[in-house]
């Protein structure tokens, strides 16, 4: 199969419905990494994501739809914090989790009785999901366990030859996966951390919970089981108060011949002053932005990628740490 990577128009939009429409699969951009989209209604083109990328099939997905679409065929009561949430944040970077309809294929949620739905705020995703209109399920464009895509260009380094397009939206500016909130309680629940935090939901409703999950449960939001996000190299990941054991074992690898990538923010690429460096960036939206793409960056040159932990790590660097904890698992 020839795997093509077009820039969004009317061309390639009519070719991706027609592929979506016919039980294929396509990428696309999304601002926080790109997706392996299929037809949720269709069981046989979203069992082929799971073939696509190798992905365990309790591992559920989220279905994307534009900002205009009616959910409420695909899912049961909306309650009103959910609203209000979808009033100050979507079309956004938050996935939100209720009771389904079971309208669309069960494969979608693997079994369970609830369905996420998600609302893009990339132009190139509103474009495509309005033109095919149809609720599309669609995890990360990646092979499973790799590290998530943020350019169409690390879709096509995963899946060439395996899908026949990969629409181009030109890089996830967010870089991390959406923030994944249970709205099936008395209040929200976050499943899975991203851009929209803890506290910002908090500011809109009052309360908001967060799920710890535990090895041995099942997953009821994808990223929860499994190692995730992780290179085609070596990892070791350092906490930021130990920096100077980095530093140490960088030294000590490199003797040996090994190549050796130090990546960590700004501040401890300055302190460290070592010359082999993956630089996250400055801030929490720059390293949320920059994670995949170093980590992608890294594994081609180097043997063994040693990570620090920024110093900060609450709002959205607590989504930043799950991927970088998960990556170095």
């Amino acid at each position: 199969m020839k795997t093509e990577i077009l820039e969004i128009d009317e061309s390639s939009l009519a070719l991706s419905k027609r592929i979506i429409e016919s039980g294929g699969v396509v990428a696309m951009p999304t601002e926080t990494v790109y997706g392996l989209g299929a037809n949720a209604f269709d069981s046989a083109a979203v069992e082929r994501i799971f073939e696509i990328k190798g992905r365990p099939n309790d591992n559920p997905l989220i279905v994307h739809v534009h900002k205009d679409y009616d959910i409420s065929t695909l899912v049961e009561d909306v309650p009103e914090y959910a609203k209000l949430l979808a009033k100050a944040f979507l079309p956004g970077p938050l996935t939100m989790v209720y009771k389904s309809k079971g309208t669309v294929s069960k494969a979608v949620s693997c079994g369970l009785d609830t369905l996420a739905i998600r609302v893009p705020s990339h132009e190139g995703a509103q474009r495509f999901l309005k033109f095919v209109n149809l609720p599309i399920a669609a995890p990360s464009a990646n092979v499973s366990k790799h590290v998530s895509p943020t350019t169409a260009e690390h879709v096509y380094s995963d899946l060439n030859g395996k899908i026949e397009l990969i629409l181009d939206g030109g890089k996830s500016e967010g870089g991390i996966e959406s923030t994944v909130l249970d709205c099936t309680g008395d209040i929200p629940v976050i499943l899975r951390s991203g851009l929209i935090t803890r506290e910002m939901i908090a500011q809109v409703v009052g309360e908001c919970g967060e799920y710890v999950y535990k090895d041995g449960m099942r997953a009821i939001s994808p990223g929860m089981k499994y190692k995730h996000y992780s290179p085609n190299c070596r990892t070791v990941l350092f906490n930021f108060d130990e920096l100077d054991k980095a530093v140490k074992l960088y030294r000590e690898e490199t003797s040996r011949g090994v190549k050796v990538y130090l990546l960590c923010d700004d501040k401890t690429v300055q302190e460290a002053k070592v010359e082999n460096v993956l630089n996250l960036g400055k801030d929490e939206n720059e390293i949320a932005s920059n994670l995949y793409l170093k980590l992608r960056e890294g594994e081609k040159v180097a043997d063994l990628i040693i990570a620090v932990a920024p110093e900060k790590q609450d709002g959205v660097m607590v989504g930043v740490m799950n991927r970088l904890s998960k990556a170095c698992r």
